[in-house]
């Protein structure tokens, strides 16, 4: 039988997730914190089912999706996975009803509206849906979030919905090949929770960090960091928003 380019792709895998798994061990010991405070979210966005069961079979628990007719068909598709499903992408008034019964989390809430939706629309049945607020660290239009002067009347207000559980902030800035760049944005998240908290909501998540400055991410408190093509390769097509 011919071989095919992909046929070796879950040893692949499971070696990029081991690679992956050991940046985020050295990052964290090299600053001062404990590996097991941070979780990998793998960034499953355009590659095919298959290749999501290859890195749960190498280990991996949480899958972070951005479209959702996509998502829905991969969750049919891993149905006997009891994986976790993070959307991590921007959202739709029309698409809420759908993420609200299907995803465990939800990190990119940047208005009112929408949470209200997440919270109507959640099934009873179900746990609170677990939330992120989005900011726009870097200003860039391109980007979805909200700024960071709405952060305390919002959170404020997701805190109120009952079907909603809010757990932290998420940002995806500008890139940038330089360490002490790529901290700045992180680290005024992280400084953003810390006020939240001393206002009495007591968050624990900062999503932050991707392929390419996930130690500059865990420098300054990440405790979940999305990486797709760390894990995967590039992705099957064009999609901005993690890596």
């Amino acid at each position: 039988m011919q071989s095919t380019p992909h046929d070796d792709f879950p040893e692949d895998i499971a070696g990029r997730l081991a690679r992956t798994r050991a940046r985020i061990d050295d990052a964290a010991r090299r600053f001062g914190r404990d590996p097991e405070s941070i979780a990998l979210l793998a960034v499953s966005k355009t590659q095919p089912a298959e290749r999501l069961r290859a890195a749960w079979q190498a280990g991996q628990r949480c899958f972070g999706e951005s479209y959702l007719q996509e998502a829905l068909n991969k969750l049919r598709a891993l149905e006997d996975l009891p994986a976790q499903w993070h959307f991590i992408g921007p959202m739709q008034a029309n698409k809420t009803k759908a993420i609200a019964e299907n995803f465990d989390w939800v990190h990119s809430i940047d208005r009112l509206k929408i949470a209200r939706r997440l919270n109507d629309q959640r099934p009873a049945e179900r746990a609170p849906l677990q939330v992120c607020l989005q900011v726009n660290s870097s200003g860039e239009t391109s980007k979805s979030g909200i700024v960071w002067e709405q952060l305390p009347e919002l959170a404020a207000e997701i805190r109120r919905l009952p079907a909603l559980r809010l757990r932290g902030l998420m940002t995806l800035p500008a890139p940038s090949d330089d360490f002490e760049v790529q901290r700045r944005p992180f680290r005024k998240l992280r400084e953003a929770l810390e006020d939240l908290n001393r206002r009495g909501l007591a968050l624990d998540t900062l999503s932050m960090g991707m392929s390419g400055d996930l130690e500059a991410a865990i420098a300054e408190g990440a405790t979940v960091v999305r990486v797709g093509t760390g894990i995967f390769g590039q992705r099957r097509h064009g999609a901005p928003g993690t890596g």
